[in-house]
């Protein structure tokens, strides 16, 4: 069973960053890919960005291209998000999400992972 675990959110003023952390319970994040993705109250939850593991190919959604960035290490095995110039409509749930599998053309919808984490507030103040 991987577990993941997410870490890093509060509360921050607009224009302000923050570092989300997703570190895993498997020896290995080998063949995954890791996903970041965020849910607001009232909202579908919405794919803020991935990475392959072992390619470090990236892939961001277009409301955060440019302003967050997605990165991993190895020792230990964490996902980072690290999350600049943030806006009010920021505002979210994130979680972090991970699978084995995942095709290109698939990876930025939730459905295709089964692993996630319990998700880590973010405030963005205006």
């Amino acid at each position: 069973q991987v577990q993941l675990v997410e870490s890093g959110g509060g509360l921050v003023q607009a224009g302000g960053s923050l570092r989300l952390s997703c570190a895993a319970s498997i020896r290995s994040f080998n063949q995954y890919t890791i996903a970041w993705f965020r849910q607001a109250p009232g909202n579908e939850r919405e794919f803020v960005a991935a990475i392959r593991w072992n390619s470090r190919h990236t892939y961001y959604g277009e409301s955060v291209k440019g302003r967050f960035t997605i990165s991993r290490d190895s020792a230990p095995n964490t996902v980072y998000l690290q999350m600049n110039s943030l806006k009010p409509e920021d505002t979210a749930v994130y979680y972090c999400a991970g699978d084995t599998g995942v095709i290109l053309s698939s990876l930025r919808s939730h459905v295709n992972y089964d692993y996630w984490g319990q998700g880590t507030q973010v405030t963005v103040s205006s």
